[in-house]
């Protein structure tokens, strides 16, 4: 990937790499029969929607606009989950929408006969929340103390039950399949007797199917003990797995500052483009470069925003940093684009496809009317 000529800042996402994330996604279908959805939380692309169809069974929502886009774009399958519905756009909401979630027994009372009622049938489920996790970073754990996410087993209601579909859990971030099978022991001891009573079982995102060290074979026994002991079919919502290691964000060093250290200031920002940077927080990986002190010269990387902390991390490299360079980031396709802002009126990378026969081709270029339209 040659990106001399490239406009900065772009995220690039290579059609190729994606392809090999959904084949793997698809072997895991083929050898189980479950059904595994885009989460459109982690990556909504659209425009790489009709190949991600060719392989998926279609997507999962958080939102109106996700449900929407996910009807539109992709025509499959739509699921939606949220902590909460708002009245005003359920009629809309249940339009696009083939499976609708629950996050509480109030919030299924509420909407059942409406839901019921529709047009077209809609299976309904119920979150839970196992209270067990093994994630460390809470911002990103669903079973944290005091969570709001799902429904615990104190809270849990079997009288209410009648009309549901499913149960869904999430409770998993980048994690391998030792950790959903730890799980999945947890979850049936607590809710086991009401798997028995479903259609199907949710077992959310945070699967990191697609990772170089995932244990694939712990999934798929997985995957059929569960088909095999409840007779019930299985979701799995990955968004990570489907885009990881599939994209890039390619920027330029605007200027070298010297402060106790170099300093190089990027027309990337981690505050406005990688956000999940600062909030996870993580350290991205740079083509060719290493870790402090591993190279000759060593920088901190910074964004050209007035945020103090609006720092990448500290790097080194083969040669002096200086204007005009490029420095390619790894795994930028998830929880970029789907997260990114114009804070300061910082503009957004451009969006762009790459693959090895055509070169790049420039899906979407931002401007100021993109900054004005969300202000008023």
């Amino acid at each position: 990937m040659n990106v001399t000529e490239l406009a900065t800042p772009s995220y690039v996402v290579d059609e190729n790499l994606l392809k090999r994330n959904l084949e793997i996604l698809k072997s895991v279908q083929d050898r189980t029969g479950c059904n595994i959805l885009l989460a459109l939380k982690g990556f909504s692309m659209h425009a790489v929607f009709p190949l991600v169809g060719q392989y998926l069974k279609g997507i999962t929502a958080s939102s109106l606009f996700e449900a929407r886009l996910g009807f539109e774009e992709m025509g499959k399958e739509v699921h939606i989950y949220a902590p909460a519905y708002i009245d005003e756009e359920i009629d809309e909401l249940l339009e696009y929408c083939d499976h609708m979630v629950f996050n509480s027994f109030a919030q299924w009372r509420k909407f059942k006969e409406k839901v019921k009622s529709h047009p077209h049938k809609i299976e309904c489920g119920i979150r839970v929340n196992p209270e067990y996790s093994e994630i460390e970073t809470d911002i990103y754990n669903p079973c944290f103390q005091n969570s709001r996410l799902g429904v615990t087993l104190a809270n849990f209601r079997p009288e209410e039950l009648e009309g549901v579909d499913g149960l869904h859990f999430h409770t998993l971030c980048e994690q391998n399949s030792d950790t959903l099978e730890r799980t999945i022991k947890v979850v049936e001891e607590k809710f086991g007797e009401h798997i028995k009573k479903m259609k199907w079982l949710n077992l959310g995102g945070g699967h990191h199917i697609t990772r170089p060290d995932y244990d694939l074979e712990t999934l798929i026994r997985c995957i059929n003990y569960l088909k095999d002991k409840y007779q019930i079919d299985i979701y799995l919502e990955p968004g990570e797995a489907v885009a990881l290691n599939t994209g890039f964000l390619v920027s330029k060093v605007l200027d070298v500052v010297d402060n106790g250290m170099q300093i190089a200031i990027l027309d990337a920002s981690a505050a406005c483009h990688m956000p999940d940077v600062l909030e996870m927080p993580y350290r991205p990986a740079i083509i060719n470069a290493g870790q402090p002190g591993e190279h000759p010269y060593t920088y901190r990387l910074g964004g050209n925003t007035c945020l103090a902390g609006d720092v990448i991390g500290d790097y080194s490299f083969p040669e002096p940093l200086k204007p005009g360079d490029k420095l390619i980031f790894c795994d930028m396709a998830h929880y970029t684009m789907v997260k990114n802002n114009m804070f300061n009126g910082v503009n957004l990378p451009n969006i762009v496809l790459y693959n090895e026969e055509e070169g790049f081709k420039m899906v979407r270029r931002f401007n100021y009317e993109d900054f004005k339209n969300r202000l008023s």
